[in-house]
C-alpha cells in the first residue's frame, strides 16, 4: 500500500481580491460593429476560433485561435473580425485588478498571450477552467457566484504561473467622464495639432482640473499622453514602413523632424534611425 499525505497551511492573505463582473461567449457576426471603448475594469479575451485584429491604445495586432488578449483598466480597445473566418471568443470582465507586464510604460496597457506557444497540457488546463467558468455562469444554481469567483481566481493563478508578469490588486476607480472624453479624442486625433486648452474646451472643464484628474486617472498628463501616443505610432511606422524620418514625423503630428527626434530619443532612449535599424535586425 502506498500513501502520500500533503499538508497545507492556508494563508487568507494569498487570496486574490477581485470581482467577476461578467463572462460572455460571443461570435462576431457581420451585422455587429465594435468601436474603441474603455472600462474601469480589466478585460480578458480568449479566442476560441476564427481570425481577426485587435486595436488597443492605437496599436493593431492579429489574433487567432488560442490567443489571449489582456486589457488593463481605462485602456481604449476594440476587436475586428475577418469576414471569411469570424472571431469566436470568451470575454471576462474583472474588477479590482491590473497587470504589471514588465514592459515600458507605453506597452503596459495590454498584453497578447499566445497559448498556441504553450504546451498542450498548459493550454488544456487553462481552457478547462475557462469553459467551466462559462458553464457555471450559464446555470442558475445555488452558490453560483461563489463558484464563478473561485474558478476565476484559479484562472488568474494558472495564468500568472506560466507568464512573466505579475498581478496587482487595485481599488476600483472609474475614470472621470471628462478625462475619458479627452483620452478618447486623443486616441482618435493624435496626429492632429491640439493644445491643452483645446482638450479642456472639448471636455468642458478647466484646464488645470483636467491636468490633475487626467494624471490621477491615467498616470500621465493629457499632453504627455498625447506625445506618448504619437511616439508609439512612430515606432510602428519605423518598424513596418520605409517612410523617411521626416515623413513619419509629419504623419504622427510632430511640428518638425528635429522635435520628433528629440522627443523620440527621450521616450525610447534611442534615435528614430537607430530604433529602425534595431527593429529590422531583430
Amino acid at each position: 500500500m502506498s500513501n502520500h499525505r500533503y499538508s497545507l497551511d492556508p494563508h487568507p492573505e494569498d487570496r486574490i481580491q477581485l470581482k467577476l463582473l461578467y463572462v460572455t461567449s460571443a461570435k462576431y457576426e457581420g451585422d455587429w460593429h465594435s468601436i474603441p471603448h474603455a472600462h474601469h475594469f480589466s478585460e480578458f479575451f480568449y479566442v476560441l476560433g476564427g481570425k481577426g485584429r485587435f486595436l488597443v491604445s492605437g496599436n493593431t495586432f492579429e489574433v487567432q485561435e488560442h490567443d489571449l488578449v489582456i486589457v488593463n483598466p481605462n485602456v481604449a480597445h476594440t476587436e475586428m473580425s475577418l469576414a471569411s473566418n469570424p472571431l469566436e471568443y470568451i470575454v471576462l470582465g474583472v474588477e479590482g485588478i491590473c497587470f504589471d507586464f514588465q514592459q515600458p510604460q507605453a506597452d503596459a496597457e495590454y498584453r497578447l498571450v499566445s497559448y498556441r506557444d504553450q504546451s498542450p497540457a498548459i493550454r488544456q488546463e487553462f481552457l478547462f477552467y475557462l469553459r467551466a467558468l462559462l458553464a457555471e455562469a450559464e446555470r442558475d444554481l445555488p452558490y453560483q457566484e461563489t463558484i464563478c469567483q473561485d474558478l476565476l481566481e484559479v484562472l488568474m493563478i494558472i495564468m500568472i504561473r506560466h507568464t512573466n508578469f505579475t498581478l496587482s490588486v487595485v481599488p476600483s476607480k472609474k475614470a472621470n467622464m471628462a478625462c475619458a472624453q479627452a483620452k478618447r479624442y486623443i486616441d482618435q486625433h493624435f496626429r492632429e495639432a491640439m493644445t491643452l486648452e483645446d482638450l479642456a474646451e472639448l471636455a468642458h472643464v478647466n484646464k488645470y482640473h483636467l491636468v490633475h484628474t487626467f494624471t490621477n486617472d491615467y498616470g500621465l498628463s493629457p499632453i504627455q499622453y498625447l506625445i506618448s501616443r504619437r511616439v508609439e505610432e512612430a515606432k510602428n511606422l519605423l518598424k513596418t514602413t520605409d517612410h523617411s524620418i521626416s515623413e513619419i514625423a509629419n504623419f504622427t503630428g510632430f511640428a518638425s523632424q528635429s522635435y520628433f527626434a528629440q522627443t523620440f530619443q527621450k521616450f525610447t532612449g534611442v534615435s528614430p534611425s537607430r530604433y529602425r535599424r534595431q527593429a529590422k535586425n531583430a
